[in-house]
C-alpha cells in the first residue's frame, strides 16, 4: 500500500487501518528499544527543571508555534 492509496480510503477506512496496525504492534511480547539519544534527551530536561531553566508551554501555546 502506498500513500496515494491511503489517500483514496475514506478517513473511517483510515482509521480502521490504523486500529489494525496499531494491534499487530501491540499484540508482540517484543519490546521495541528506544535509541540511546531519548534517554540524553530525558536526563538534558530532568537537569532543566532541577535548575528551574525548564519552559512549559500551554497545548494552546504548542499549537501557535508550530502554526505560525
Amino acid at each position: 500500500m502506498n500513500t496515494v492509496q491511503i489517500e483514496k480510503m475514506s478517513l473511517i477506512e483510515r482509521l480502521q487501518a490504523m486500529e489494525v496496525l496499531w494491534d499487530s504492534l501491540t499484540d508482540k511480547e517484543t519490546e521495541i528499544e528506544s535509541p540511546e539519544w531519548h534517554q540524553d534527551i530525558i536526563e538534558e530536561r530532568k537537569r532543566k527543571i532541577e535548575n528551574g531553566k525548564a519552559e512549559f508551554l500551554s497545548l494552546e501555546e504548542l499549537k501557535a508555534r508550530r502554526n505560525p
